[in-house]
């Protein structure tokens, strides 16, 4: 007996599994020397409460940055709307940090190799664009 795939529900399902995820998937960003300079851009917010952390984060991080070896890794956000920036780091290390007026944040000295896992967040659950 031969069976017939239906193709009309594979774009439905895919977009079910995309919004059961909280967003797209994580952006993978290596950084493979000291002073590398990376510029990110995305839209900020979710629906997940962030755990220790003013506002909602997507299901997954926005972005992880992979730190091949100790440097002096600095991040500026710059975003729309009341911006959060969580960093969960090698050892365990949690970083947040919400936004100045003008939606702005600047966390420096970070440094450690290993992964970043990155979530930029909103406090009152709006998605607005935003540049890392």
């Amino acid at each position: 007996m031969k069976t017939r795939m239906n193709w009309q529900v594979v774009p439905a399902t895919l977009a079910i599994l995309v919004a059961m995820t909280g967003g797209a998937l994580s952006e993978t960003i290596q950084i493979a020397r000291a002073g590398q300079s990376v510029n990110v851009s995305g839209t900020s917010g979710g629906t997940v409460k962030a755990k220790g952390c003013a506002g909602y984060i997507a299901g997954n991080p926005n972005h992880v940055i992979k730190l091949a070896e100790a440097s002096d890794l600095r991040f500026s956000l710059q975003g729309a709307g009341e911006p959060t920036l969580l960093i969960n780091g090698p050892g365990g290390r949690t970083v947040c940090v919400m936004a100045e007026p003008g939606g702005k944040i600047e966390i420096p000295g970070l440094g450690e190799a290993g992964n970043y896992s990155v979530y930029v967040g909103d406090r009152v659950q709006g998605r607005h664009p935003y540049s890392i």
